[in-house]
Parts: structure tokens; sequence; C-alpha cells
């Protein structure tokens, strides 16, 4: 018998070859050499399964030793000990010989007879000849060459660059995931420091460092990158900072919480009532688990075992957050994910395991030690993002065997600061009646998923009150008005529950009656659509008369090239068939600066959100949206379709736009489709008042009231402080929405898709302003419908006439509640 060996390569031609090589030194014979390189697909990788069977194959009873290529090889073989029986796995030598020169060495002494101490301690040997022979390894001095732009000249494989930080967040935690995953892969080692404060470097490849630079707006921040991709790394780096790391279209001004601010009142953010006992959001501690014995190999094992868990959980979490809120704000999981992979931390939980510390400690006391340099950091934003590094501590902590102390019970009504959408996508509705924040807005992520759940809330509601409720002991929330009433009398708790039971029995009424048309008292007939992403959305959709909203951006995202013409005519197919005939209305591709996709470039933008997106961003690019419009056509050969365009603001626009539909026609080459339709969406306030321009070009208009609130009140719908203002009730935004209607005549239907279209107590408002179609999440089609069914047009025209000449929303809000 002789040693076995076994050579593990993320390569498999490399393993094949170097194993030829050592033949030839052996004459031709193999020996008892095995191969566990590559993966089964052809692509580069290791595979712990195959490794430890390749151990046992090699294995003849007087040894084997293991020779691997890169560093994750080695984790693999290690994990792949774990695998075989206990007798094998004390036979086995896992070598940190160089994997071609040591197979050479060890190929020969192992035919010679030596033991496997022996044969790993001559491998471990191989480059000694050839250092012997070659000396020190010293590089000669470099010749003098000119600086490149941005470097010092120190030496030919290193530039250094400079940036100053845009965004009003600093570089906090999804900048810095960028930044991260930018330069991930390059031959290069990049290193940032602080100027401004003039502090320490530190790696480029670690995210939690480069979060923790502590570079808030208006920081210089040096770039030092070394290696043969110096020169990209530093360029990626500085492309990223003029791009304000992509957060510009996002950010929004930090308000130090050192008070109310004047005229914040709660808003309402999800329909509904509920009524319990107060249950405050406090954060869950995880109480690190008993050590448990094992080799430091083990405990590694065991880490990377948990932190694969934890990275499953994270990204169904974030899976979630597309699909119901939208791929970029599902980035914002992104950073946690990373975390997982951090270089930085896993070296440090490894040197602690090393010295003696389990996988729990060791994580613990590494992520423990970065959430407090996140705590302690000048930046508010900052000190905010430790709770993020918490949360990964404690994912990874719970499936190494945790326990979870909660410091609240478990039902009752949640009373929060804030929620994240990881937060808002674990609330049980069977458990929880409300929530109420003091934060957030009704478009921010959190509300969003509370309404796809049918949980009621009201958010804004200030600091102040919500000390007050969390010292309640009862609490009543109605998430369509905004009241919170704190321990309310046995009268006014008697008056709620009635009114809870009349919704219940109206949303069963509702839900009866969804497949029936939306008919006014009089006869008017309103169409009730379904705003949907996805053919699940789609299929979801029960009672709704069309899909008022198709956002053909599911297409586009997720991906490293734009869908050709075929791929996106079996994805609209897919949507329409599960519409069973209904009429669908397809939104081009509506993205641009502040929603970017990685294959469509941008240039920077002070202001995405008034900058080139939309039909701005599709005429730009007119491939793009003439294949786009081609696979529509194909579609609408089949089944009723519409398209529409977003974002316009000018009838050359919409002329430009056309002319692209009239060449797709011809390109698809079956003549125009009978029932397409085209229309436009009202988002700018430009295209309500020159709603006449645009009248002989349309079959319809699709008002946006999201977008059209925003740029009407200057109010940007995600920032948190204008919540209050940036309120589609506003009397602004409903003289546009009158306006539009107006214009629009007869021969132009008018219907809303934005989330106020969803407000049941808005509808008769926006039917007596003109609105003929209302699009809402497939979840309220049946109530929506049913309010309509209650409206008297004749009145609903007074109400809108009484609306239009309030004050302000709140105003309106209460005329709609007498």
């Amino acid at each position: 018998m002789t040693v076995g060996i076994v050579v593990v390569s993320h390569s498999r031609a490399l393993a094949e070859a170097a194993i030829a090589l050592a033949g030839e030194m052996l004459h031709g014979a193999r020996g008892a050499i095995e191969l566990a390189a590559g993966l089964d697909d052809g692509s580069f990788g290791t595979d712990a399964v195959a490794i430890s069977e390749a151990v046992t194959r090699a294995d003849q009873g007087d040894g084997v030793v293991v020779l691997m290529d890169l560093g994750s090889a080695v984790l693999s073989a290690e994990l792949a000990l774990e695998m075989v029986d206990d007798d094998t796995r004390g036979r086995v030598v896992l070598s940190s010989a160089p994997l071609v020169e040591g197979l050479v060495l060890a190929s020969v002494s192992a035919a010679g007879g030596a033991p496997a101490a022996e044969v790993a301690a001559e491998a471990a040997d191989a480059l000694q000849a050839k250092a012997g022979h070659l000396g020190p390894s010293v590089a000669p001095d470099p010749a003098p060459e000119p600086d490149r732009p941005g470097s010092t000249g120190d030496a030919p494989d290193e530039l250094r660059g400079e940036f100053t930080v845009a965004m009003p967040h600093g570089l906090h935690a999804r900048p810095a995931a960028r930044l991260v995953r930018a330069v991930a892969g390059l031959d290069a080692d990049v290193r940032l420091r602080n100027i401004t404060l003039d502090g320490p470097e530190v790696s480029g490849a670690s995210l939690s460092k480069v979060a923790t630079l502590g570079a808030l707006q208006g920081h210089q921040v040096a770039v030092r990158a070394h290696g043969a991709d110096a020169a990209e790394a530093v360029r990626r780096v500085r492309a990223l900072a003029e791009d304000a790391f992509g957060e510009s279209g996002s950010a929004s001004p930090v308000v130090p919480a050192a008070g109310e601010r004047a005229g914040r009142r709660p808003v309402p953010a999800s329909p509904g009532i509920g009524i319990g006992p107060v249950r405050v959001a406090r954060p869950a501690s995880v109480v690190v688990p008993a050590a448990r014995p094992g080799t430091p190999a083990e405990q590694r094992h065991r880490l990377d075992h948990a932190r694969d868990g934890a990275r499953d959980d994270l990204q169904t979490v974030r899976a979630t957050a597309a699909r119901e809120i939208g791929e970029a704000e599902a980035a914002i999981f992104d950073a946690q994910l990373l975390l997982l992979d951090d270089p930085d931390l896993l070296t440090d939980a490894g040197t602690r395991i090393d010295g003696g510390s389990d996988a729990a400690r060791a994580w613990a006391d590494a992520l423990d030690e970065v959430e407090r340099e996140f705590a302690t950091a000048a930046d508010e934003y900052l000190r905010g993002r430790a709770g993020d590094v918490r949360d990964v501590r404690d994912r990874v902590l719970r499936a190494l065997g945790g326990a979870v102390e909660y410091d609240a019970p478990s039902d009752g009504v949640l009373v929060a600061d804030d929620l994240t959408p990881a937060d808002a996508a674990a609330v049980d509705p069977t458990r929880t009646p409300a929530v109420v924040l003091a934060g957030s807005s009704p478009t921010a992520h959190a509300a969003i998923l509370l309404r796809a759940r049918g949980i009621p809330a009201v958010v804004g509601v200030g600091a102040a009150v919500i000390a007050r409720v969390g010292a309640a002991a009862l609490v009543v929330v109605d998430g369509t008005t905004g009241e919170v009433v704190v321990d309310p009398d046995e009268p006014t708790l008697r008056a709620f529950r009635e009114r809870a039971d009349a919704l219940d029995r109206r949303r069963g009424d509702a839900l009866r009656r969804a497949d029936e048309p939306a008919v006014t008292r009089e006869g008017t007939t309103v169409l009730v659509g379904a705003n949907v992403g996805s053919v699940a959305d789609a299929r979801a959709a029960t009672g709704a008369d069309l899909a008022g909203l198709v956002r053909t951006e599911f297409c586009f995202l997720d991906r490293q090239r734009a869908p050709d013409v075929d791929e996106q005519e079996v994805s609209y197919r897919a949507i329409a068939e599960a519409m069973e005939g209904r009429r669908i209305t397809l939104r081009t591709l509506d993205v641009g600066g502040d929603k970017p996709l990685d294959y469509l470039p941008m240039p920077h933008e002070a202001n995405p959100f008034l900058g080139v997106r939309g039909i701005r961003l599709a005429l730009a690019r007119p491939q793009l949206l003439a294949d786009q419009l081609q696979a529509i056509v194909r579609v609408a050969h089949d089944h009723p379709v519409d398209v529409m365009f977003p974002m316009v603001a000018d009838v050359d626009e919409l002329t430009a736009a056309r002319g692209l539909l009239d060449g797709a026609v011809e390109a698809v080459g079956r003549g125009r489709p009978a029932g397409l339709r085209v229309g436009i969406m009202v988002e700018v306030p430009a295209a309500a008042l020159k709603a006449a321009a645009f009248v002989p070009h349309v079959d319809f208009f699709s008002i946006g009231t999201n977008d059209l609130t925003q740029y009407t009140l200057a109010a940007e719908r995600g920032n948190d402080e204008l919540a209050a203002l940036a309120d589609a009730l506003d009397p602004g935004v409903l003289a546009l929405i009158a306006v539009t209607a107006d214009r629009a005549g007869d021969d132009v239907l008018v219907a809303v898709c934005g989330e106020l279209a969803a407000d049941e107590r808005a509808a008769e408002l926006l039917i007596g302003l003109g609105v003929r179609e209302l699009s809402v999440a497939p979840g309220a089609v049946a109530a929506v419908k049913q309010a309509v069914r209650a409206v008297d047009l004749q009145h609903a025209r007074e109400l809108a006439a009484d609306a239009l000449t309030c004050r302000d929303a709140t105003a309106v809000r209460a005329l709609l509640a007498r």
C-alpha cells in the first residue's frame, strides 16, 4: 500500500495538467492520485462532497495527503473531513504546499513508499529549490515613469485618488455595500481613508470597515489601490462617487429628533380598525448559546452552516420585499447580505476561534465590536445602522442555537418608532390587530407591506404620541381615519367595536360580490382594475375588471442585460392569460436615475426625480423601447391590450413614442391589432394642465397620484418628515385631477392608478371629479367596488366641488368623514 494523494482545485483542467506533469516524473505512472476539481456543470469551484469521496477512494490504509489551490478550497477540504468516518479522518493530512510543485514532489515521495507525514513534509518544501536558485524575492527598482492621473508615482501598480461624499446620509451601509461590490473580484488591494477626520486606512473589501469610516456629507475620502487592477478599482470608486453611490434619488435630509415638528398629525396608512392591548416593539435580544466542544475546523464549519441559514432567511425577506415593494427598495437588504461574508469579520471570528472560542461566542464578539463602532459613530444615520448589524449577528446566533428573549407580549397593537420592511413582512395579522408608528409615511415600505396584509395602521404620530400610546393598557386604531384612542372609555370602545363589526360585514359583502360590476346608484359604471407586477398578482386579482397597470419593470430586473423581444412576449402573454380575457394595460419601462438598472448606465443627476426617467429614458434609448413595443404588439394580436407611456410631459414625447409603436406594428407584420389602445400616465402637473393637447392622440389618461402628489407639493414621497404634507387629497392635487377629467371630455377615459385609488373614502370624491376607472392592489378590488356601489353621482359631484375649495388635505379628510 502507498499514501494516497487528493488534488483539490477550482479548475479541473489545471488539476488534470498538474497530475499529468507529476506522471512524467513517475514515467507515466499516476499512483494513488484522486481528483476533486471544478463543479459538475464545468464551472470553477470546489465541492466538499466530491472531496470527501476522493479522500475515501485514495485512502488505502497508509494515509492521504490533500493538496489545495486557493483559500476557499481549504474551507471545502476542511468541510469534507467532517463527512468521512473518524478512522479515515485520522489518516488525512491537509497540506499547505503549492499545488503544482507540491504534487510533483509528493507523488515521487509517495511512490517511494514514504509515510504520509514525510510525503506532506516533502511537498511543503517544494519551493526551496526554486528559492535557492533565484534568491530572495526582491523586486528590481522600477524605471521612472510619468505620473498617471491620480497617482503618486510611488509604484507602477499603485494609484491614488480622492472623492467628496455627496450623500446627505454620508457613506453609510447601502453605498458602502455598492463600493465593496464594485471592487470585488479585481486584482487590487483597495484602501480608503477619511481625510477630513484624518482617520486610519481601512480595507475596501470590508463592508464593516468602509461603513465605519465616519464619512459624512462633504467629507473628503482618499482611495489607494495596489495591484494589476489598481487603475480599474480607482475608476470604479470614482464613478460611484460621481453618481453619489446611487443614493441621490432616494436621499432625504436627517432631521434631528429634538422635538415634535409643528403641525405634525397622524396619517392613516392602512384601512381598518384594530383594538387591543399595547405591544411596544423593543429589540429582542438573542442569548449566546453555551459553548459546544469541537476543533477549530469543526467550529468554522458550524459558523459557515449558520451563516448559510441566515443568508437564506435574508434572501427570502429580500425576495418578499422585491415582489411586494420593488427591486430598488429591496436592495436595502444587500448590505446585510454582504456583512455575512465580510472578510474582516470572518478573519476576526476565525482568529477568536483559533484562540479557543466556540463559533457562537466568536461570532457574537466580532459583531458586537462592529456594532459598537456604528453606535458610536459621529453621524446619526450611521448610528441608526447599528441595529442592522445586530440583526445580522442575531440571525446567525439563532441558527447556532441561541435563544430569543422577548421583551414584549406576542399579541396586541404594535407600537414602534418605525418598522423595517423585514419587520413589517414578519407581522402576523392574526396576532396584531393594528400598528402605530412614530415615523414613516403611507408610501413607505413598511406601510405598503402592512396594507398588503390587511393590517390597520396609522403612521407619523410623533414621539410624544408614541410615548402616550406605549403607556396605555388598551388602544384603538382606525387606519381609515387616522384616529388613535388611548384607554377609551366604555361608550367610545363600544362605538369603535360597532364600527369594526360594520366594516367586517361590508368586507364580507364586498367579497361575495367581487365578480359583479361596480355601478353607482344611478347607473354609472366605474371600472375597478388591479395593479400587477407579476403573474401571481394577476392570478390574485379576484373580481378585477382589468389589469389597470402592469409594471413591466419586472422583466428588466435581476439580470445583466435587457430582455429581448421574445422574452418580453412570453412574460406579457403569461399575464394576459392569467387575466383570462380581461384587458391588460402594459406600462412601458419606467426607470431612470432614481431607480437605475445595472446594464443601463446613467450619468449622475443632481435630482433624478426630475431627470431622465420614464418616457424620457425610453426615447433616449429608442431600441430598448422599440423591442418592448414589438413584444406588446405581438401579445395584442391575441389579447385585449392597452399600452401606456409613463412620465409624459409634452405632446412631442407622445408623438415620438407613437411613431415607435407604428414601427413595431410594421416590424411584427400582421397589421395593427384591432383592440390596441394608447394612453399616458398623468404624473407631471404640466400634463394635467395641458390635457386638452393630448386628447387627440390618446384613448385614455391614467393618473399616477403618487408622483403627481410629490411633484405638485414639492414633497418627496419617501421622506417621512413630509408624510403629512405629501397627501394626495390636497386640493391642489385634486384640482389637477379635475382639470384632466374636464379636458378629457366624453371620448377619453380617465383612470387613477396611484395609492389614492385604493382609499375607499376617496372613491366618491374621485368619481365626482370625473374619474371612471380605479386601479388598485389586487387585495383591495372587492372593497373599492363596494365603495363605488354606494356612490350617488350627483352627491359625488357636489362633494368634489366642496373639496376643491378646502384649504388643505386635513379639511378634505374632514369633509369625507361627514
